[in-house]
């Protein structure tokens, strides 16, 4: 069955960066489009940043573009958030997702001073 398992989140203070993964099993991972979204406290979940199966074409909310970059390694199933320059606003739990059904359990990420 497929599984997501996201980790990396953490504390970080405002400016800083945080690098996500999310360890996919249980489907032919270099085939399928990979997502992230995050859900803020009191908030609908939202979609962040998506990559196509070669990692060719990407792309992001208007709110991370020029701060996150979304990355993938097919040899390793892994989808990788690279996030710079984080603001408060980005603080919410961040989910990895497929086939727009499959989703991780979430990585807490908290941007504060």
């Amino acid at each position: 069955q497929v599984q997501l398992v996201e980790s990396g989140g953490g504390l970080v203070q405002p400016g800083g960066s945080l690098r996500l993964s999310c360890a996919a099993s249980g489907f032919t991972f270099s085939s399928y489009y990979m997502n992230w979204y995050r859900q803020a406290p009191g908030k609908e979940r939202e979609f962040v940043a998506g990559i196509s199966g070669s990692g060719g074409i990407t792309s992001y909310a208007d709110s991370v573009k020029g701060r996150f970059t979304i990355s993938r390694d097919n040899a390793k199933n892994t989808v990788f958030l690279q996030m710079n320059s984080l603001e408060p606003e980005d603080t919410a739990v961040y989910y990895c997702n497929t086939m727009s059904r499959h989703w991780g359990q979430g990585t807490q990420v908290t941007v504060s001073s």
